[in-house]
């Protein structure tokens, strides 16, 4: 467990990105029960915690990936993260879009890039995958070469460990979800009763809270 992970499961915590409810559980969505909901997009609002978001991803970028030349953020919610790292690491910013637009000239990645360039796709949340690999994918078909993708935030759901997997694409996250339970337990957001429900739930979230 990296200090960089402790401390951005700590920085979530506090400022409510990631609130924790085993008794009172949260429905997205897709209609899962959860006792977790995350929106990372408050970091935002908090400098010292956007400040340190961007440091650690330009710093991870660096050392795993020092040969990117653009960086990617996939819409809508890396798109101000990829800006602040790319502007860090004095690199191109481009995004991609869940699809293309409907109209003008009906982009899906928006942005300069060229064929054949090296690209870091950040991403704020990984839950099933399944959206982030579509940018990942529209990147490939676009002739991008796609070295990873960098996240605040993953569930660890084993579907999306899966997917990465099938996808051949990397994927580095400041912190995760084991983390994130030790670090809540550890600092007083959850007790230990409350641990069990959390580690059920991950195991298989799309029936949780249904049985």
């Amino acid at each position: 467990m990296g200090n960089f992970e402790i401390k951005t499961a700590e920085y979530l915590l506090q400022i409510k990105a990631i609130k924790l409810q085993p008794s009172n559980p949260f429905t997205w969505a897709s209609g899962w029960k959860s006792p977790i909901y995350c929106d990372n997009r408050k970091t935002l609002s908090f400098p010292e915690v956007r400040s340190y978001i961007r440091n650690s991803f330009s710093d991870l970028i660096n050392d795993l990936y020092p040969q990117a030349e653009v960086i990617a953020g996939v819409a809508t919610g890396a798109i101000a993260h990829g800006v602040l790292i790319a502007d860090k690491l004095g690199l191109p910013f481009i995004y991609v879009r869940s699809g293309a637009k409907e109209h003008g000239l009906g982009n899906q990645i928006e942005g300069y890039f060229e064929e054949g360039q090296k690209i870091v796709v950040i991403e704020d949340l990984i839950s099933t995958g399944g959206s982030s690999l579509s940018a990942v994918n529209a990147l490939k078909e676009s002739h991008c070469d796609v070295l990873g993708m960098v996240a605040i935030f993953t569930y660890e759901f084993k579907k999306a460990a899966d997917a990465f997997a099938s996808g051949n694409c990397r994927l580095n996250t400041l912190s995760n979800y084991s983390v994130l339970v030790e670090t809540a337990l550890k600092t007083g957001f959850i007790g230990q009763k409350e641990v069990e429900t959390l580690k059920n739930w991950r195991l298989d979230p799309a029936n949780w809270g249904t049985k």
